[in-house]
């Protein structure tokens, strides 16, 4: 079970890393100012994306903190 919890929380840090990776900054409006117009209509996405990476982002999240309270408490009741 503990080796089961430690390889489900590999495979969430790698999404975590990911999806965070994934989003735009959240300077990534004044890019435009600085650098021109250009740049906005190349790199321009949809906010639903943005939105749906926050949310998963944020679910990936929780389920990462209670798999690492699920491997402390399965590691200090193994003993």
């Amino acid at each position: 079970m503990l080796t089961a919890a430690k390889v489900v929380l590999v495979i969430l840090s790698v999404l975590l890393v990911l999806v965070i990776l994934l989003q735009s900054g959240r300077s990534a409006g004044l890019s435009g100012v600085i650098t021109g117009g250009s740049d906005q209509v190349v790199n321009r996405r949809a906010r639903g994306v943005d939105s749906l990476l926050a949310k998963v982002t944020v679910v990936l999240a929780i389920l990462f903190f209670l798999v690492t309270l699920l491997i402390a408490y399965l590691h200090v009741h193994s003993a």
